[in-house]
């Protein structure tokens, strides 16, 4: 009986990986069930041939000398007439049950599916690998994800440029349709160059979120001595002189985007999100930083980010100003955009003037457009939200628990706008000592002059309550926040106001149930179905330090409501849970940076359209 699917591993010495893969191979797969193993054997000194020989359950073939790994692999290909063939470094480690079924059942999801690959770790645990890209500048390819702590992050199926030949999952459709790997590249390039041929021939590439194995990397290089630069810069070349028009011709519209990327505002997180969707929704996205030279925008990492860097500032294309109002100024397009966001009932009227001089305004909100419009503004102006990063904020993030206390979190910089005293006093309301509760304050303070420690003693909160433990200007990186969520029960803010409401929105898609203030922009998709909305009693003056809120109200949080919102979840938390779980799928379905992107490019292509 033909297998379903053959296992194809390629050996050339690294006698102990290879046992170590094998090993792992016949524990984890059932291997006879319609599963072949094939093991082909580029020449191998070191005992690994006489190894092969001594197992009935494995169909070797010799070559003889070293053919490079993609002859070698060739070699193999041609070997199987019939069924799937999934490549497997012999560097590889298989740790979980069912690895192989659930790459079928994603290289099966869709008839278009023709490539899956899996997510990987590096020995030491850390993520290496959840798919891949080929940024247009250095033509150096990038694993995603590599080098990041683990913790269950791109743990869904996702469509990728590509994924690495350690562990690659090839229909029999796609070797139908474009034949075995291109031996133009003798290592290294192969699997990228392999993902857009079947992308060309109408197949899409997934990386299975569900699937993850251990991969040490670069192992027949090590042990073989051989060098690595020499086989990765001629590879590069013919990868480069095949796919870098191509690659270039996939962009279907221009932007010139004046903003920053590289500081922890929330202008900056929110500017590299939509511009890296926007460069995967194939819009040619041209990168100026908008408080200096390009060079003093600190965001170094992304090699995506400085191919847009590089590329010429062309003032002929729509120029969006992704900023506060103020500095629409700067904007010297031929088509001018703003994008900004405030948090109170209105903007100032500087803003409006420059609004108005600008062929058209975004915001992110309806509670914006509606602000917008009251203060003046004449600008035709468009809806276009915000997002959450689905791959690192969603409910299979793994958990940290600091406690097994019911335990609410609140994340925020520290200052008016987020009402601190109003959630510290309420929390106090609510709970005694002798409550099973928990309440966490991530909190930045980026202001010398405010004493985070002496206000929260002004509040006199009562001696010996419930507890809270407060994480001080403690940084957490982007792809570990979503665990600090996943290890609560509930978010809670009793804000005054939001341009977006961005850590509201990551709580929810981690499946956090969520209290926060019924007002300004977090509306738009926070509702009684998916989170607890706190009622505003009354709107204030907007007392602060910014500027920009000079003769505007926000929303005062009801303290009573929260107090009575806070006992509820804790004494219903099935339902609390429920309606956590809601809030993600919304989330996850709704509100993510890739839904924000198209909404963007396809404002960008009306715009050529209509200037055309």
């Amino acid at each position: 009986m033909a297998a379903e699917v053959t296992l194809l591993i390629l050996t050339w010495n690294g006698l102990d990986y290879t046992r170590a893969c094998l090993e792992s191979v016949r524990q984890h797969t059932a291997v006879g069930a319609g599963v072949e193993v094939l093991v082909v054997d580029n020449g191998s000194t070191d005992g690994t041939v006489a190894y092969l020989r001594g197992l009935d359950w494995v169909r070797v073939i010799e070559n003889g000398r070293n053919l490079g790994f993609v002859r070698g692999n060739n070699v193999g290909i041609r070997a199987i007439p019939t069924g799937d063939v999934v490549l497997l470094n012999n560097d590889i480690v298989i740790q979980q049950d069912g690895w192989l079924e659930e790459l079928r059942r994603v290289a099966y999801s869709a008839a278009d599916v023709g490539i899956v690959g899996c997510r990987m770790i590096l020995p030491d645990g850390r993520l290496l690998h959840a798919g891949a890209y080929m940024p247009l500048d250095s033509f150096w390819g990038q694993q995603i994800g590599s080098l990041e702590k683990d913790v269950n992050q791109y743990a869904y199926d996702r469509e990728v440029q590509a994924v690495t030949g350690a562990c690659m999952y090839i229909k029999r459709a796609v070797l139908e349709a474009i034949g075995p790997l291109n031996e133009a590249f003798f290592s290294y390039f192969e699997d990228t160059d392999y993902c857009l041929l079947a992308a060309e021939a109408g197949f899409r590439t997934l990386c299975a979120g569900g699937v993850t194995l251990v991969h040490h990397e670069n192992v027949s290089t090590k042990v073989n001595k051989a060098s690595f630069s020499k086989m990765f810069y001629k590879s590069q070349r013919t990868f480069r002189k095949r796919w870098g028009r191509k690659l270039m011709s996939k962009y279907e519209t221009r932007v010139l985007w004046h903003s920053e990327v590289g500081s922890p505002s929330g202008y900056a997180v929110s500017s590299r999100e939509l511009i890296l969707q926007l460069d995967a929704l194939g819009v040619d996205v041209r990168l100026a930083y908008l408080y200096g030279t390009d060079w003093m925008d600190t965001q170094q990492d992304d090699h995506r980010i400085a191919a847009m860097r590089q590329r010429p500032k062309d003032l002929s294309l729509p120029q969006v100003v992704y900023a506060p109002g103020e500095l629409f100024i700067k904007n010297s397009g031929r088509y001018r955009i703003g994008y900004t966001m405030l948090e109170v009932n209105g903007i100032p009227a500087d803003w409006v003037q420059l609004c108005n001089a600008l062929d058209e305004v975004w915001v992110p909100s309806t509670f914006n457009a509606e602000t917008f419009r009251a203060s003046g503004v004449t600008s035709p102006i468009y809806v276009m939200p915000l997002g959450v990063n689905a791959d690192y904020f969603n409910p299979r993030i793994r958990a940290f628990r600091a406690s097994l206390r019911y335990t609410f979190l609140s994340v925020f910089e520290w200052g008016e706008r987020k009402a601190p005293e109003i959630l510290l006093r309420a929390y106090a309301r609510a709970f005694k000592a002798e409550d099973d509760v928990l309440l966490i304050l991530k909190v930045f303070n980026r202001d010398p002059s405010v004493d985070v420690k002496a206000q929260i003693a002004a509040l006199d909160l009562p001696p010996g309550g419930a507890p809270v433990a407060l994480l001080y200007n403690q940084e957490i990186p982007a792809h570990q926040l979503g665990s600090l969520y996943r290890s609560v029960d509930c978010f809670v803010l009793p804000t005054r106001g939001e341009g977006w409401g961005m850590p509201i929105l990551e709580a929810m898609a981690c499946g956090v149930p969520v209290i926060a203030t019924a007002w300004s922009a977090p509306t738009d998709f926070m509702n009684e179905a998916n989170a607890y909305p706190l009622q505003v009693k009354k709107l204030i003056p907007a007392k602060a330090k910014c500027p920009y809120y000079t003769g505007f109200c926000w929303a005062e949080a009801d303290e009573d409501h929260l107090v009575q919102l806070m006992r509820h979840v804790y004494g219903h938390r099935e339902e609390a849970a429920g309606k956590g779980q809601r809030a993600a799928r919304e989330a996850l379905e709704q509100w993510t940076w890739r839904h924000a992107a198209e909404k963007i490019k396809a404002r960008l292509l009306q715009i050529d359209r209509e200037r055309a």
